[in-house]
């Protein structure tokens, strides 16, 4: 690829939002990654923008308002004619792909996936209606079309990966494994740490958008404190997340120190100051960057077989992994109190970290795969992906066409 065809358009569902959720933070690692290798970078949304979204004017990266179902598009994608072209998340694929492949089918497509919509889904509606778990809804069929329709599709975890290629039989061709791109952390680092003695209480956080952390409270509120603060009558739980809505702030019990704080404006320094991060999650997909947060600034986490899915291979966890609510309540007492036990916790973090998210170990990899990819070979051998292309293509566009002529009127 010639450094003059090295162009970037990045089709939003949203304006990232880093300071709001770990989908903003991975889109925001992903625009940094392709900055490094000099790419010029448009990134485009349909979507308003809100106090939150990244500020792109402090970098090169251009800001492109776009319409949904208009054939503006079009003539934005002609012009500014694109090497490759990045999906946030399949919805996004499902309203921009055809455009792409009419205007620029020489255009690498990439679909970042963030978490796996369909298994995210299929596992809520398990754990609603207590039945077995179903993978074959129509959310997935609608994400695997996507993923197929695509040249590439980055998936967050290893376990993704898994179901994937075994039960949804996606060829691995199309599969990328790209986890969070971290910066390692230094001894220098871990000395400035908070220490055991400075910290006190726990703390959850998460977007209040993503229904998992809405879950997650309720189950901390109504199983997990009620037996944790008889043992630990002095510490309080303290949960911070944006867009809390008024479900939410109605679990805060003052008496009880189960106190709902709202968006904490920085992540990192938030559970910092704490002494756990507790997170007893029932269901979701991909990989938590809350997880990753309390690592980075060595705060030891408990949480659930879920919650844990696919981010520490086959390293000890920083701090315990319990399903069972009265022996989680336990390991919650053992870790607040015994500062050895807190303190591996702590270096298993950073081994997790170092081992597993760093970005020297998959940014320029990954780079390397998307230049020398012979896309039309790569195409020839995705043909189930040419007939989706084909028929689904019609659909789509003309359903979108319809809608654009509606909307004239």
């Amino acid at each position: 690829m010639s450094t003059s065809a090295k162009k970037l358009l990045i089709i939003g569902l949203v304006w990232p939002e880093p300071t709001s959720s770990a989908a903003g933070t991975r889109m925001i690692q992903l625009v940094d990654l392709f900055l490094r290798q000099d790419y010029e970078i448009t990134f485009a949304s349909a979507a308003s923008k809100s106090d939150f979204s990244y500020d792109f004017s402090q970098t090169s990266v251009i800001e492109q308002q776009i319409k949904l179902n208009d054939e503006s598009f079009n003539s934005f994608l002609k012009t500014l004619n694109p090497s490759i072209v990045m999906f946030d998340r399949f919805m996004v694929e499902e309203q921009y792909g055809w455009r792409v492949q009419q205007e620029c089918p020489g255009a690498l497509r990439i679909l970042d996936t963030e978490d796996l919509h369909c298994l995210r889904s299929a596992r809520q509606q398990s754990d609603k209606k207590q039945t077995e778990i179903n993978f074959f809804s129509d959310t997935a069929k609608r994400e695997i079309a996507s993923i197929l329709r695509c040249d590439l599709s980055l998936i967050i975890s290893e376990v993704e990966m898994k179901i994937l290629e075994e039960t949804f039989k996606v060829d691995s061709s199309l599969l990328y494994y790209l986890p969070f791109l971290e910066k390692e952390i230094t001894a220098e680092m871990v000395q400035n740490w908070i220490p055991f003695e400075e910290r006190t209480d726990f703390v959850f956080i998460g977007n209040f958008l993503h229904e998992p952390n809405f879950n997650t409270v309720q189950n901390l509120k109504t199983k997990v404190w009620p037996l944790l603060r008889k043992k630990l009558p002095n510490a309080s739980m303290n949960i911070y997340g944006a867009y809390t809505s008024p479900k939410v702030l109605q679990l805060e019990n003052k008496n009880e120190k189960f106190f709902v704080k709202g968006r904490a404006l920085n992540a990192k320094e938030t559970i910092a100051k704490h002494k756990i991060l507790f997170a007893p999650i029932q269901f979701g997909a991909g990989v938590k960057g809350k997880f990753i947060d309390a690592m980075q600034v060595g705060t030891p986490s408990i949480t659930t077989s879920v919650g844990a899915e696919a981010m520490r291979g086959g390293l000890d966890w920083n701090g315990f992994i319990e399903d069972d609510v009265e022996i989680s309540v336990k390991k919650a007492v053992e870790l607040y109190e015994n500062k050895t036990i807190w303190l591996l916790a702590q270096q298993n973090g950073v081994r997790i970290i170092n081992e597993r998210y760093s970005s020297l170990h998959f940014a320029e990899k990954f780079i390397t795969v998307i230049e020398k990819l012979d896309l039309e070979k790569h195409r020839q051998e995705n043909f189930i992906g040419q007939i989706l292309n084909h028929h689904t293509t019609q659909s789509t566009k003309y359903m979108s066409l319809w809608i654009e002529e509606k909307n004239k009127k």
